[in-house]
């Protein structure tokens, strides 16, 4: 019963804070380096437990989060799904990388992920306006250490595996 509590309800409130930490405000000189939370969230879930975290999950968070920075439907999404058919493909060899290595491979993730929404910007005409585009590129490699530690301890705590 624990277990089943845990994967209705761990997973979807470390989205919710991600989110939340997604739309949270910043000051100006910050806000260009706001991480990726929900591209790194469904990066973990999908590599831990890809089984109950996957491209169609990914997709749905997509779409929310286009809602909620008020993007063209479907560009997070379509974004979202790669990474996570990606993190399902590569989730065996990931997880045994040194923590150094995993942030690079999400580093590269998230930046195919800003890269999915420049392409769907470019072709709606509108430009990234400055190279701080790609800050949140750097800034989610920096923080993948902690993430993962942080969402470990959290899968940990309740159970949660693979099977």
């Amino acid at each position: 019963m624990d277990k089943l509590r845990g994967l209705l309800l761990v997973i979807p409130v470390t989205l919710l804070v991600a989110f939340v930490l997604t739309i949270i405000p910043l000051p100006d000189q910050w806000v260009y380096w706001r991480p990726e939370w929900v591209a790194m969230a469904v990066i973990y879930w999908s590599m831990a437990l890809p089984r109950r975290v996957g491209v169609g999950s990914a997709w749905g968070l997509g779409l929310l989060l286009d809602v909620t920075k008020g993007a063209l439907l479907g560009q997070h999404a379509l974004a979202m799904a790669m990474i996570a058919w990606i993190s399902i493909r590569v989730h065996q060899r990931v997880r045994v990388y040194p923590l150094w290595q995993q942030a690079i491979t999400v580093g590269v993730m998230v930046a195919l992920f800003k890269l999915m929404v420049l392409w769907v910007y470019g072709i709606t005409g509108h430009g990234p306006g400055t190279w701080l585009y790609w800050a949140p590129v750097l800034s989610s490699l920096l923080l993948w250490p902690l993430i993962f530690i942080l969402l470990r301890g959290v899968r940990r705590r309740w159970c949660l595996s693979l099977a």
